[in-house]
């Protein structure tokens, strides 16, 4: 198989001819058809997430073709199918509970095993396997092995949004745009936060509500103003304490803030304004994946018309761009997200 492995971190990645993967007891070997390229491989690739040592291959955002199937494999050859970032045990309490992305027992390819940057890969445990609705492209489903699902959870499993409230989403990068577009089709009102004027102007296209420029502005007192007393419910999608904090003070009191952007390395431990929790009487939520339950509510509202997500998209790359796409990330993104949709290049 043709893949990008990680050598050491903060270089390019080498694009590498390997043995093909074995076909797991339990799973199937997928031929890639898309991998987003995503703000926690570049976590890996800096050195900052503690699970990835190299030599690895990155990429936990893909869709694929089942090539190969095991003896207890759920899905047969042909099936194109969306995975999960976290593929869950289906055993232990966690799992029986429905709360697969809480698993005890955890299986993180692109973290700790082989990941799809990568025209093949092994995923054990394919009963975490969605089938690819027909009429979604794979370019759009890879996001939904990350980006989306974990947005989506983070509104409807941990934050219980309602329509009416106010959303501020801080971060516009892939999981932030997921939040702000699926915001505003769970009929919330939504005001998004970020230093980078084009991805604002992206965000207002698409329908936000508000825009705030957290270079130029307070956003926590900007954020206020515009919703007259401060957001319901508040995503912090970077996981840098700076905006972690301007989550907790744009918030109404009994507001609740979601951490979804992830806070590891020197961001792992944070100082964050315990007085605005106390004082607000707010809730704090964490967010990482999302449970196999919640894929039907989501499917279902991207078949119904009420969210476009094809925005997400920035670009279609080649395996080969995979190391710029990852250097981007030290620096502001443009808006959208980048997938590999060319594996032989």
């Amino acid at each position: 198989m043709r893949a990008a492995v990680m050598v050491e971190y903060n270089a390019d990645l080498e694009i590498q001819s390997l043995p093909d993967p074995e076909v797991p007891e339990d799973g199937v070997v997928l031929r890639t058809l898309a991998c987003g390229i995503c703000r926690s491989d570049w976590h890996g690739w800096v050195g900052e997430h503690p699970r990835v040592k190299p030599p690895q291959i990155p990429g936990h955002e893909y869709c694929g073709e089942v090539i190969a199937a095991g003896p207890r494999a759920t899905h047969r050859i042909g099936d194109r199918l969306i995975a999960p970032f976290i593929l869950s045990c289906g055993t232990c309490p966690a799992c029986r509970a429905g709360e697969q992305n809480t698993c005890a027992d955890q299986r993180l390819p692109g973290f700790i095993e082989p990941g799809a940057f990568a025209d093949l890969i092994a995923v054990p445990r394919d009963h975490n396997l969605s089938l690819l609705p027909e009429d979604m492209s794979p370019v759009l489903a890879a996001g939904l092995g990350c980006r989306v699902t974990t947005a989506w959870h983070a509104l409807t499993g941990r934050a219980n949004l309602h329509p009416g409230e106010w959303l501020a989403v801080h971060g516009t990068g892939g999981i932030g745009l997921s939040a702000m577009l699926l915001g505003k089709a769970l009929g919330a009102r939504v005001v998004v936060v970020d230093i980078v004027d084009e991805k604002l102007n992206h965000a207002r296209q698409l329908g936000t509500d508000a825009a705030v420029n957290a270079k130029t502005e307070n956003t926590a007192e900007a954020i206020r103003e515009i919703t007259g007393g401060g957001a319901h419910v508040s995503i912090e999608a970077l996981g840098h304490p700076a905006v972690a904090n301007a989550s907790l003070e744009c918030l109404r009191p009994l507001g609740r803030h979601v951490q979804v952007g992830m806070p590891v390395g020197h961001t792992a431990r944070m100082e964050i304004n315990m007085s605005a929790v106390y004082m607000g009487n707010l809730a704090l939520y964490g967010s990482r994946g999302m449970p196999t339950r919640a894929y039907p509510p989501l499917f279902n509202l991207i078949r119904s018309g009420a969210v476009d997500l094809s925005p997400l998209i920035g670009r279609e790359v080649a395996l080969s761009d995979a190391s710029a796409e990852l250097r981007a990330f030290n620096g502001p993104t443009a808006p959208g997200v980048a997938v590999i949709t060319r594996f032989d290049a």
